[in-house]
């Protein structure tokens, strides 16, 4: 039995990639690159799961996920991202993800977050976070909290805006 899937990325390679590996696992997978195309898709509400990229170009994944939780409030979704916070991630959870994941992912680890929506011990690590990733962290709080808006965000920070860009262009450190 097929269960219908939605994949929302605006890198089309690895939805093509992500889309094939879940086919050879009995899923029916619709592709959305943009919110637009989301919004295309018709019987939403047939969709027990999906599968949404944090980054959609210049728009948000979280913006889908309200989308697709209006559609269906039962839908599982899991958010993926290169770019992980602990504000998008508590984001995405209280918009209605059940699990957020670093890219890259693999398609079984995608699809256990999916099916397996029961609680699961997190481990604590034991060595607190490195200054220069809690100002990553920080500065995707203060982001989220101005809607994204750069400029709002500088201000807010008391920093100039082309270094706050220079600073959320780069890739977040580990720890």
């Amino acid at each position: 039995m097929t269960k219908k899937i939605l994949i929302v990325d605006d890198d089309e390679t690895f939805c093509e990639v992500l889309a094939l590996a879940l086919s050879k696992r009995d899923y029916d997978v619709s592709r959305a690159h943009q919110i637009k195309d989301v919004e295309a898709i018709e019987n939403l509400a047939e969709y027990p799961y999906a599968v949404v990229d944090l980054r959609l170009g210049t728009e948000s994944g979280l913006n889908v996920i309200d989308y697709l939780m209006a559609a269906n409030a039962d839908m599982s979704i899991v958010m993926l991202t290169a770019y992980s916070s602990i504000a998008t991630a508590v984001e995405a959870v209280k918009k209605g993800a059940i699990n957020y994941l670093n890219k890259p992912a693999s398609v079984e680890e995608i699809i256990d977050k999916l099916e397996n929506t029961g609680s699961e011990e997190v481990a604590v690590e034991e060595s607190p976070l490195s200054v220069r990733r809690l100002e990553w962290e920080h500065l995707q709080k203060v982001l989220l909290e101005h809607d994204g808006n750069i400029s709002a965000a500088a201000r807010a920070l008391n920093m100039h805006r082309r270094t706050l860009q220079r600073k959320l262009s780069k890739r977040p450190v580990k720890h």
